[in-house]
C-alpha cells in the first residue's frame, strides 16, 4: 500500500506515516478475492483477533489436491501481493473483478467450497473454554443467562453446640484461653519489671536468650507468658464500676491502684515546708489528657500535680483531667483562682496551718496568695510582671538595674506589710512574692561571668535563696525516677500510669530510708544506694510466695 502524506503548513517537518489497519474482509476486498457487496462470506475478523496490517500474509493452508501441490512449487506466495490495479482505488470505490487471475479465481472457489462445508456441518460440542484465561484475548461474552457453578455449603448442627445453662463467665471463657494467674505471679510479674529497670537490655526478649538469660526471672516463667501477663493485667473488673465514676474520673481503669499509692504518700509526716510542682509522666501513645510540654525533659505525656518536701518525698498528687475535675475539689470561694491557684488549693488540703508552700509562676498571683493567708497557708513563689496590677510601675526598670549591676534588687510592700514582691537582677531580671520572705537578711552566691570568665560574688536577697532551697523536691524525685525507669514500649496508657507509679513508690521509700538512717547517723557504707535498693526489691518480689 502506498504511504500517506500529510501536508503541514509550517513546512519545517514531516508528518510520519503510519500504516493503516484493515480487517481480514477488508483486505480479501483489496486484493481482489471477493467482491465488496458479497454478503454470503461472513466477516473472518474479530475484534480480538491481532489487527491486519497492509503487510499480513496469513498462514498457508493445507494442501488437499495434486493441483494446489503444483502450485505451491511456484515462487508466487499462497495469496498474490495485490497488483497495481488490485490496491488502486478510483474516487469512491476499489477496482476489483477485472484484473483477477486464473489463480485468483481457484482460490475464491476454494474459499466458497470451505465455506459452504462448514456450513453444511452441524457444530460439534468441544471444552468449555469459560473462565479459561486465552492468550492475547478477553473473556467471550453471550447474550445468556447466568449458570451457576457453585460448591455445596455444609451447615453445621446448632444442636451439637450445648449451650444450657452457660453462665456468663462460661460465654467469656470461649473467647480464649483463660490467663489463670494468681497473687504470687503478680508479684513475680513486678519484681521482673523492677530488676530489668536495674539491669537493661535493648530489649526484653534478650532476658530469655541463652547467653544472657537472668534465672531469677527465667526461673519464674516463660518468655511468652511475660508478654502475656504484661498485655492481660488489669486494675479492677471494668463492669463493676459504676456509670457516673467513669464521667467523674477518666483515669478510673487505674484508679485502685493509684489511691494505693496516694495513700502511702498521705501518711508521711508533714514538714513545714513543701512545694508544688508539675510532673510529666512520659507517653506518647493515645491517652485521656494526654499533654505537650515543651520545655520540660520529657514534654509529651501525662501531667501529673505534685506536693513534695524540700527532700522529695511525695505528699500528694493529682492527675489533670481539667478544670472541671479541680473545681469538684475544692470550695466555692475558690472557683475563681485559675488554674494554677486551683491545683494550689487542692494541694494544700492535706498541709497543715502555718506552712510555707513553694511553686512557679505557673501557680502565684495576687489573689491566690490572697485566699490562701486566709487559710493560713503562706505562698512563696516567682510570678509574672503582668499579674502585679500597679506594683511593676513603681519598681526599677530592666535597663536601671543592668547598669547598676549584677545582684541589685529592689522591695515593695502592701499597705498592711503582709505581702511583698521583689525584683532581683542577676543574668536576667526575677519577679518574686511572697507573706513570708523579703530582700533581707542578704547574702552572698557564687555565679559565673562570661565575660571574665571565672566565679564572682554576687548579692542574694533572703527570699531568692529560700526559694532555690526549698522548690527542688519535685525535681528532685523526677530525677530518682528517670535513673531506673521501668520503660518497657508499650502502647496501653494504663500499662504506662502502674510502671510510673510504682517507679515513684520506689524512690519515694527510698528517700525515706535514706532519711532515716541518716536520723540514725548510720554509715554511709552502710546505706543501700538506689540501684541496690530496687535490686533488693525486685528480688523479693520474685520470691514472694504466700503458700
Amino acid at each position: 500500500m502506498a504511504a500517506n502524506t500529510r501536508d503541514n503548513s509550517s513546512g519545517s517537518s514531516k508528518y510520519k506515516p503510519r500504516q493503516e489497519r484493515f480487517s481480514v474482509q477488508r483486505a480479501l476486498e483489496l486484493l481482489g478475492l471477493i467482491d465488496g457487496d458479497n454478503s454470503d462470506l461472513e466477516d473472518l475478523s474479530d475484534n480480538d483477533d491481532p489487527i491486519l496490517d497492509a503487510n499480513y500474509q496469513p498462514p498457508p493452508q493445507e494442501q488437499s489436491s495434486s493441483e494446489d501441490e503444483d502450485d505451491s512449487s511456484d515462487d508466487e506466495d499462497p495469496i498474490p501481493q495485490p497488483t497495481e490495479h488490485s490496491r488502486g482505488r478510483s474516487g469512491t470505490g476499489t477496482d476489483t473483478g477485472s484484473s483477477r487471475t486464473p489463480r485468483r479465481r481457484r482460490q475464491t472457489q476454494q474459499i466458497e467450497a470451505d465455506r459452504s462445508d462448514v456450513d453444511s456441518e452441524e457444530p460439534t460440542p468441544g471444552p468449555s473454554t469459560q473462565g479459561q484465561p486465552n492468550k492475547g484475548r478477553g473473556l467471550r461474552w453471550r447474550a445468556t443467562p447466568l449458570t451457576p457453578d457453585l460448591a455445596q455449603f455444609e451447615h453445621e448442627d446448632e444442636t451439637e453446640l450445648d449451650r444450657n445453662g452457660w453462665t456468663p463467665l462460661n460465654y467469656f471463657e470461649q473467647s480464649g484461653d483463660p490467663l489463670n494467674t494468681s497473687v504470687d505471679e503478680v508479684y513475680h510479674f513486678f519484681g521482673a519489671c523492677i530488676l530489668m529497670s536495674c539491669i537493661r537490655y535493648p530489649t526484653i526478649r534478650m532476658y530469655w536468650s541463652k547467653a544472657l538469660r537472668i534465672t531469677a526471672i527465667t526461673d519464674r516463667f516463660t518468655r511468652d507468658r511475660f508478654f502475656r501477663l504484661r498485655g492481660s493485667i488489669k486494675v479492677l473488673i471494668d463492669d463493676d464500676v459504676p456509670e457516673d465514676l467513669r464521667k467523674r474520673n477518666t483515669f478510673w481503669k487505674v484508679r485502685p491502684f493509684l489511691d494505693r499509692i496516694m495513700q502511702g504518700c498521705k501518711s508521711q509526716n508533714r514538714p513545714e515546708c513543701a512545694s508544688i510542682d508539675e510532673q510529666m509522666i512520659p507517653f506518647t501513645g493515645a491517652c485521656p489528657y494526654r499533654q505537650y510540654l515543651p520545655m520540660k525533659p520529657n514534654p509529651v505525656g501525662i501531667k501529673n500535680f505534685v506536693c513534695a518536701t524540700a527532700d522529695g518525698i511525695v505528699l500528694d498528687f493529682d492527675l489533670y483531667q481539667g478544670k472541671g475535675a479541680l473545681l469538684e475539689q475544692v470550695e466555692e470561694e475558690e472557683v475563681g483562682l485559675g488554674l494554677g491557684g486551683l491545683v494550689l488549693a487542692r494541694l494544700c488540703q492535706t498541709l497543715h496551718r502555718g506552712t510555707n508552700v513553694y511553686g512557679d509562676r505557673f501557680f502565684t498571683s495576687i489573689r491566690c496568695v490572697e485566699q490562701m493567708m486566709k487559710k493560713e497557708m503562706y505562698i512563696t513563689g516567682t510570678i509574672m510582671k503582668n499579674r502585679l496590677a500597679g506594683g511593676k510601675e513603681k519598681l526599677p526598670s530592666d535597663k536601671t538595674m543592668k547598669n547598676t549591676g549584677r545582684g541589685t534588687s529592689s522591695e515593695l510592700s502592701t499597705e498592711d506589710g503582709k505581702l511583698c514582691v521583689v525584683k532581683w537582677y542577676d543574668n536576667k531580671p526575677v519577679l518574686m512574692m511572697s507573706v513570708v520572705h523579703g530582700t533581707e537578711p542578704e547574702d552572698t552566691c557564687q555565679r559565673w561571668d562570661k565575660k571574665l570568665k571565672q566565679y564572682v560574688t554576687v548579692s542574694r536577697p533572703s527570699i531568692v535563696r529560700e526559694y532555690n532551697l526549698k522548690m527542688g523536691g519535685v525535681d528532685l524525685i523526677d530525677r530518682m525516677i528517670s535513673y531506673y525507669r521501668m520503660s518497657a514500649r508499650t502502647k496501653k496508657w494504663k500499662m504506662r500510669m502502674l510502671m510510673h507509679f510504682t517507679d515513684l513508690a520506689l524512690a519515694n521509700s527510698w528517700l525515706l530510708y535514706r532519711k532515716d538512717l541518716a536520723i540514725c547517723a548510720a554509715p554511709k557504707k552502710s546505706i543501700m544506694q538506689f540501684r541496690e535498693f530496687r535490686t533488693e526489691m525486685a528480688t523479693t518480689l520474685l520470691a514472694q510466695h504466700h503458700g
